[in-house]
């Protein structure tokens, strides 16, 4: 699968005029084709294991088979989901079951190292959420063992297999971005990240987030997804973060910060302004990277380029889509716009028609029935997940951290 296509396409509104558009190849992740029925099977069918078994039933040839959850609440409603689905209480029952050939891990982040390993030596693919791990020891053990894996193992981080995303990148490795200035992203979402049980024991299972112990925070848990969309464009890491948080809004003795930010540094001196909050929706989820010829804001399910004044252009710019922000003014990164400008229906393709976990799973999937490669593997998953580790650290310490790839 390639990242992007690169074509000419004509506009034939006024006589024939050529444009150039940096295009990802749609069709590329619907182009599988299995030989029978893939019996894909959920670990975890909490919040993300629901949305990840809802996103699975819409794949062609795949057949959600089995799930799991050691909550019987939560294993009830899963099963809910999906009809003739068979419903198990340990991974190691499912695996022995004969009834997948596949397994989408969504466990809480501190049980990943456990599930994943079983299912790594079940010989089974395996498609494991992401952050890959709650502690560095824990990171090292999965890649390990995904290097030996016979199955094809995926990694859950989203942006890789985006095609939005793909066709900004297509867009920020040409000149169009030219000279990297600085980067920014944001995770604003307005939730208590609490979920509710009468049951104490129940409670704090659920809850497993709010403890630092077994999760890393919204710069973990959140920012490890954006951290790496970074990584990816500009094939580099940073090398130490600077962080601070408190607690804002719920004041409801909670241990973890509502309310981040960090400043990650490479070794060039370059930059990653970074912040989140459960406090406050504005503004949502997005990342930017400044160029001196133009940033690139993307928002998971759609993407612009905001061109300087004293940029070049280069002939495509007159046929874009455009929106305005405020005093600014954003050509829409639209997937598949070749075959969109050829149909004159250039503004319907505007933003994803699927979540961005569909993508991913579709990408896996696809790397299955092909015997490829998946957009993002457990290594570089690992890095990233070594990134959110190092962030909220910072965080809790409020000091400056070093970020430690050792192993990984």
């Amino acid at each position: 699968m390639t990242d992007v296509d690169r074509r000419t396409f004509l506009s034939s509104a006024a006589g024939t005029v050529a444009a150039m558009a940096l295009v990802p190849n749609l069709n590329a992740f619907a182009s599988y084709s299995l030989n029978a029925p893939l019996r894909v099977g959920v670990v975890g069918v909490g919040r993300q294991g629901r949305e990840i078994l809802g996103e699975l039933t819409k794949l062609p040839d795949v057949s959600v088979s089995a799930m799991c959850d050691t909550d019987a609440r939560r294993l009830s409603a899963g099963l809910r989901r999906a009809s003739g689905a068979e419903g198990f209480d340990t991974v190691e029952a499912m695996l022995s079951s004969g009834k997948v050939d596949a397994v989408a891990v969504a466990t809480s982040t501190h049980t990943h190292r456990e599930v994943a390993l079983k299912c790594f030596q079940a010989g089974v693919h395996v498609y494991l959420e992401c952050p890959l791990a709650h502690t560095l020891e824990d990171c090292i053990a999965i890649s390990e063992a995904a290097r030996n894996a016979k199955g094809v193992v995926a990694a859950g981080l989203q942006g890789r297999a985006n095609p939005v995303y793909q066709l900004a990148r297509g867009f920020y490795k040409t000149d169009s971005v030219r000279d990297p200035v600085s980067m920014r992203a944001q995770h604003h979402r307005k939730t208590n990240w609490i979920t509710p049980s009468n049951d104490a024991a129940r409670r704090e299972a659920l809850n497993w987030k709010l403890d630092p112990s077994r999760a890393n925070g919204l710069a973990g848990e959140w920012g490890t997804q954006q951290f790496d969309v970074f990584h990816w464009y500009t094939g580099k890491y940073p090398v130490k973060v600077f962080g601070s948080g408190s607690v804002r809004h719920w004041r409801d003795d909670r241990k973890v910060p509502d309310t981040i930010a960090c400043t990650l540094m490479f070794d060039d001196g370059q930059t990653i302004h970074y912040d989140a909050t459960l406090a406050n929706s504005y503004g949502g989820t997005y990342e930017v990277l400044y160029g001196s010829n133009a940033a690139i804001k993307l928002g998971w399910s759609h993407g612009w380029m905001f061109k300087e004044a004293d940029a070049p252009t280069q002939g495509w710019e007159v046929y874009a889509n455009r929106q305005q922000f405020h005093n600014d003014e954003g050509i829409t990164l639209i997937a598949g716009a070749t075959k969109l400008a050829e149909q004159g229906k250039l503004k319907e393709g505007i933003g994803l028609p699927h979540p961005g976990v569909y993508y991913a799973l579709e990408d896996w999937i696809n790397a299955i029935a092909n015997n490829g490669t998946p957009a993002c593997s457990i290594s570089e998953a690992a890095r990233a997940t070594a990134v959110g580790i190092a962030a909220n650290r910072a965080v809790m310490n409020r000091d400056i951290v070093e970020i430690d790839f050792a192993g990984l």
